[in-house]
């Protein structure tokens, strides 16, 4: 009965905002209705019996709908370089208030997404889950006093690192919930740019927490996130052992990798955003060239990596001899995957990758796509948010060349925001 009066409200236009959902679901009579109907989201459910104790006592619906209504305030790389320092750490407490502001509304930006999600998806619990993460961070983050000071600015800095902390898993968080209710996805293309607007915004929002903490540190050829004298051959060398090592794990052997081009290039950037996409793509060029290999597991081609610099962007092109793409697979290759559920004879790229064992490694900072078919259009959608792109040539029978194309901070066209 009570969920027929939450679907007749949703129906009515009266559960658009969600305030309803959520404090329906945090009841105990709503969450026994729902377990019932789902024993296996047991866990979720306490955790959300705990948690919505909370988050529904500080659901400031209006609140949200104001900050939502503001426009985000993106910043140039550079921008984020000539600012971030300063001889009496003025630059830090600049930093933080820009934050103080911001956050608040990109969240907003990101809670709004969820509400207009189809109900029955913005039900699931796990997809709940992560609608609550983001309340809880708005609540935290826009009662927040005004940054007057260094020790304020400190308090400040241990707020986003448990934030940052607390929302690191949220990427395979919607992945699963979005499996859980696949049946119920009618329009794709709904989703994917919800996840396209939910993954690329939750990158920037990292990016500028990330890069506001990392001002307190010395590093050399660093300033915050951005790294004034960037080698790419150096980060792919290490994006090569990591998944050479996952990769001999899984088949007892990996592919050589070679690499050729602008080896001696130099220049700022921001490694962030190539420490999630090189693991993904190495990770399935290894594992394209061990699947089309099984008879010869030890006598496998080699990969070749090709870096190509100009004064526009920076070229990565990752040639494997893995077989290539079937062409009845290729249009999709890059759309997310959470409406079938793949097995491993399918093409690498459609599948879960080496499943449990990259989760445990990605569950540190190395990167946020754990499989569940999302390795390639998070990618994708991350290369986009950048002003590059990352394009697939398969070449069926023989292998594929993946080119990833990111725009330089320092540039002759104009840089890309974050």
């Amino acid at each position: 009965m009570l969920w027929k009066t939450v679907m007749r409200m949703e129906l009515r236009g009266l559960g658009g905002h969600r305030p309803s959902l959520l404090l329906l679901l945090s009841s105990p009579a709503s969450v026994r209705l729902w377990s019932s109907a789902t024993d296996h989201h047991h866990h979720h459910l306490d955790m959300a019996r705990e948690r919505s104790k909370t988050v529904t006592s500080f659901y400031n619906q209006s609140t949200i709908d104001i900050a939502a209504e503001k426009a985000s305030v993106r910043l140039t790389p550079t921008t984020m370089l000539y600012s971030g320092r300063s001889q009496d750490g003025s630059h830090l407490l600049k930093s933080a208030r820009y934050l103080h502001k911001e956050l608040p509304v990109r969240i907003a930006h990101r809670i709004k997404g969820f509400r207009s999600l189809p109900f029955i998806i913005g039900c699931n619990p796990t997809i709940l889950h992560v609608h609550e993460l983001y309340i809880r961070a708005f609540q935290i983050l826009s009662e927040f006093p005004p940054i007057t000071d260094q020790e304020m600015e400190s308090q400040y800095c241990k707020v986003l690192r448990q934030l940052l902390d607390d929302h690191k898993d949220v990427v395979t968080q919607l992945a699963e919930g979005l499996r859980e209710s696949r049946k119920h996805i009618q329009d794709e293309k709904v989703i994917c740019s919800f996840l396209d607007k939910t993954l690329t915004s939750r990158l920037g929002i990292r990016m500028l927490a990330v890069h506001h903490l990392s001002l307190h540190e010395d590093k050399p050829d660093f300033v915050g996130i951005i790294c004034t004298r960037l080698s790419p051959k150096k980060i792919i060398e290490k994006w090569v052992d990591f998944a050479r090592r996952l990769c001999e794990h899984k088949y007892g052997n990996a592919p050589r990798v070679r690499i050729n081009g602008h080896v001696a290039a130099r220049f700022p950037f921001i490694p962030m955003p190539l420490d999630y996409i090189l693991p993904e793509l190495l990770k399935n060029a290894m594992r394209a060239t061990m699947e089309s290999h099984l008879d010869t597991p030890y006598n496998v081609p080699d990969i070749s990596i090709t870096i190509a610099n100009n004064d526009i962007d920076l070229i990565i092109r990752i040639s494997d001899r893995g077989g290539g793409i079937p062409h009845d697979h290729l249009e999709r290759v890059m759309d997310y995957h959470f409406t079938t559920a793949e097995s491993s004879t399918q093409d690498p790229r459609m599948s879960t990758l080496f499943g449990n064992m990259v989760d445990m490694v990605n569950s540190g900072s190395s990167g946020p796509m754990h499989g569940f078919g999302f390795g390639l259009p998070t990618s994708r959608a991350y290369a986009e948010y950048l002003g590059g792109s990352l394009c697939i040539q398969s070449l069926q029978g023989i292998g594929t060349d993946v080119y990833l194309r990111l725009k330089h901070i320092d540039g002759k066209e104009e840089s890309f925001r974050i």
